[in-house]
């Protein structure tokens, strides 16, 4: 894995550190850097939990989410059941409402009691690949970076700055210019400031897009995970 990432693909753009790697396509596992001298075979694979399946790789640097990938790789497998098994067809949904409800942080612990049951069931149960490999992106997220998912449940954090609900943008009044950039800039003007007033983000009108910070040219505004 590590001689396709590094020496093949050139390694991760910007100098960022790996975090994951998902092999298999969407219903792969994710691997993380502890994994990196696996060899690329069916049994190596399929021993720590993912699979060569298609064939894909997809490579997380370390602003990726795990929980929200997690979530994202969900979102297509209900959205290609072909409906006719109830593990795959209603398991899964109810695996990706939980995961929705943690990256909205609204989870709660038990709530990752449930994922992995409901993993585990529909796993035994589903009557094609697609339902028996559905829950491999939550189950091995869920073993090789658990502490994202008790931050999530627990402090109501996301570490990578990734979902929304949990992310507050911040200006830096130390760093700040009042140049207005980010004021002008702001969709739902929750900023207010002027040359002579700190600039305050009011953090009910924010939708978290991000656009102040992109457009600081000072870098003053941060997020606040």
């Amino acid at each position: 894995l590590r001689e396709i990432i590094y020496d093949i693909g050139g390694g991760i753009p910007g100098g960022k550190a790996f975090k994951a790697a998902q092999t298999g396509g969407p219903s792969g596992g994710c691997l993380p850097a502890d994994c990196l001298d696996t060899p690329i075979d069916y049994d190596s694979l399929t021993k720590l939990g993912s699979m060569m399946g298609s064939g894909g790789l997809i490579v997380m640097d370390e602003d990726t989410c795990m929980v929200d990938l997690a979530r994202f790789f969900l979102d297509f497998t209900v959205d290609e059941s072909c409906g006719k098994c109830p593990p795959c067809r209603i398991g899964t949904k109810r695996m990706h409402e939980i995961l929705v409800r943690i990256t909205e942080g609204k989870g709660e612990p038990e709530d990752l009691d449930k994922l992995e049951i409901l993993a585990k069931n529909i796993k035994a149960s589903a009557l094609c690949g697609l339902g028996q490999s559905a829950p491999n992106p939550v189950l091995s997220t869920m073993k090789y970076f658990r502490d994202e998912y008790m931050a999530h449940v627990v402090d109501k954090k996301c570490p990578a700055g990734v979902c929304k609900s949990m992310v507050k943008f911040i200006i830096d009044t130390d760093v700040c210019r009042n140049c207005g950039i980010c004021k002008k800039n702001c969709p739902t003007g929750a900023i207010s400031g002027d040359k002579n007033t700190p600039f305050v983000i009011d953090q009910d009108k924010c939708v978290k897009c991000g656009v102040c910070m992109e457009k600081c040219p000072f870098k003053s505004i941060y997020k606040n995970a």
